[in-house]
């Protein structure tokens, strides 16, 4: 039985299962440069499901992402050694940009990130990717860092993170 995490007009947002790996990779392959190997997307689902989430319209995968933990420097604090979430990748099919699917799966993976009681949650994303950058501080991410030539392709990143509070 699937349990939907939550309804965005059509669309459903929920944990991903197993049998969803393939499309999720067809996703990525669709609409991000960077490609992960098969047992990379197995080990994720595994680690964090909590956070490893599809939306769907119609029985179709149409956006995912994907989380997973990690102990490392606080982006916040001046000293500290904290359990962090990271955002490894998040998609959603460009016809179905636009329409609040993408906010509802990142505000979904925050709360399975908030499950594992980790103090922040990150993610590194194309400077020239606006859009996202913008829905990103929507959702309360700050930009932290700029990362020269993070990309394959040279492109520099924004590492952008969110800071939790129990």
């Amino acid at each position: 039985m699937q349990i939907i995490n939550r309804q965005v007009g059509d669309y459903i947002v929920r944990r991903c299962q197993p049998g969803d790996l393939i499309p999720v990779m067809e996703i990525n392959l669709k609409t991000l440069p960077e490609h992960y190997s098969d047992y990379f997307y197995e080990s994720l689902l595994a680690e964090l499901p909590e956070a490893f989430l599809v939306a769907e319209l119609n029985g179709k995968a149409v956006g995912y992402i994907m989380c997973k933990t990690e102990y490392g420097f606080s982006n916040f604090k001046k000293l500290g050694f904290v359990k962090k979430g990271h955002v490894v990748s998040v998609a959603v099919l460009d016809e179905h940009r636009k329409l609040g699917v993408g906010s509802a799966i990142i505000e979904e993976s925050i709360n399975g990130i908030k499950e594992k009681r980790c103090d922040e949650l990150y993610l590194e994303v194309r400077c020239s990717n606006t859009d996202a950058v913008r829905l990103y501080e929507k959702l309360g991410f700050v930009i932290k860092q700029r990362l020269k030539a993070y990309y394959r392709d040279g492109e520099d990143a924004f590492l952008m993170a969110i800071e939790f509070e129990y």
